[in-house]
């Protein structure tokens, strides 16, 4: 009886390689994509934290599933990584050169932090942060008309949210550490995708889903509010007057966010809960600190 049970539970299985195989837009060489199947209670949802990631809790039968790591591409060949919906864009002859010359440097790179990566298996946690950080790599040589930076933003994140897996998984391997570090490049990226759409340098509209996890899409709200968060969570605090306006600039987006949202039936009902409070949580810092003048200086004034 016992055989007979260990010999069925090697057969239970949570992922599928689908029969149309993927083509690089890079090296041109197709390779296989492994997608997670749904259904027959692999996937139980968990509560949503205030990054606006999806939990997941351990099946009995199927043990804990990182959906996350399906969700980006990256090709066993020349080691670029992208979101999947990006394996379709059509690159010039520079880009692909960019990208081919930089091969050796981005897998030496993700050796460092990803040791023993490998592309050709069925994907571990490891593998699909290995993945996450050749597609991080991989956008930073890619032109603006793709939209990078709100890419690259979307992609630290869920590094951040995997290495937290990975250190759960490998509490010695100072992947806590390394989360640390790609929530900070998060927060870089997603004020930069921020300010470069009000400048017009880059459209923050090339991604086909903000996320930031494959549940649910929060929209341009969702990145004003992660903003915030990651402000609030990841700012700097050398400079304290400094961190202030910076609250104090968020607070104000993020009362702009909400007061929208009362109105409108479409924005997601947790991110309006979140983004109150937030608001709230950036109120009371305020509060503490009524006595810093956010007052602009006149040089400030006179640059406006």
């Amino acid at each position: 009886m016992e055989r007979k049970t260990k010999k069925k539970e090697k057969q239970v299985s949570v992922t599928f390689f689908s029969k149309q195989k993927v083509s690089c837009p890079v090296c041109k060489k197709d390779f296989e994509k492994e997608e997670l199947m749904s259904g027959g209670g692999r996937l139980i949802a968990g509560p949503l934290t205030d990054e606006l990631r999806r939990t997941y809790e351990p099946s009995v039968k199927y043990g804990t599933l990182y959906p996350l790591i399906y969700a980006i591409g990256a090709c066993p060949s020349c080691h670029i990584g992208l979101l999947w919906e990006d394996f379709d864009i059509k690159l010039d002859d520079k880009s692909i050169n960019i990208i081919l010359d930089d091969e050796g440097e981005r897998i030496e790179s993700v050796q460092a932090i990803f040791p023993h990566y490998n592309l050709g298996r069925k994907r571990t946690l490891l593998d699909g942060a290995a993945a996450y950080y050749l597609a991080l790599l991989t956008y930073e040589k890619l032109p603006a008309s793709i939209s990078p930076t709100i890419k690259k933003a979307q992609i630290s994140l869920r590094l951040a949210w995997v290495c937290t897996d990975l250190h759960t998984e490998l509490p010695n391997r100072n992947y806590d550490y390394i989360s640390q570090l790609f929530y900070r490049k998060a927060l870089f990226f997603y004020q930069e995708s921020l300010l470069y759409e009000m400048n017009k340098t880059e459209e923050i509209t090339g991604i086909k889903s903000f996320g930031p996890d494959i549940d649910k899409n929060y929209g341009y709200d969702g990145v004003i509010y992660l903003s915030g968060l990651l402000e609030l969570k990841y700012g700097q605090t050398e400079d304290p007057i400094l961190r202030l306006k910076k609250i104090d600039e968020y607070k104000r987006a993020i009362a702009r966010v909400f007061g929208l949202g009362k109105s409108s039936k479409e924005k997601p009902g947790p991110l309006l809960e979140l983004s109150r409070e937030l608001y709230d949580t950036f109120s009371a810092i305020l509060k503490d600190a009524s006595n810093v003048d956010f007052t602009p200086s006149d040089d400030e004034g006179d640059d406006k």
